[in-house]
């Protein structure tokens, strides 16, 4: 992860699609000891995917994403390492 990013206190995560703000903020809190902020979503279109091969064209799309960035509070930071 990116040195300033952290300093702003801001962590991207990739979450379900069916999850809410809500349920990510509390997810969070949960899982790392931490104050949330703010939590922002984004949901990743598809994209289309072609192959050509010699059978033919092999057609498909890639998986729908759903991603959050958490902006946590002054002074809080998650620590990824810290059980490795």
């Amino acid at each position: 992860m990116d040195r300033q990013v952290e300093k702003l206190g801001k962590y991207g995560f990739f979450v379900d699609v069916k999850a809410n703000k809500i349920q990510i903020k509390n997810a969070i809190e949960d899982m790392y000891g931490v104050t949330v902020e703010s939590v922002n979503t984004i949901i990743m279109p598809r994209k289309n995917k072609f192959r050509y091969t010699r059978s033919g064209i092999l057609r498909g799309k890639t998986k729908l994403v759903k991603k959050a960035i958490v902006t946590l509070e002054e002074g809080d930071q998650i620590n990824f390492y810290e059980s490795v």
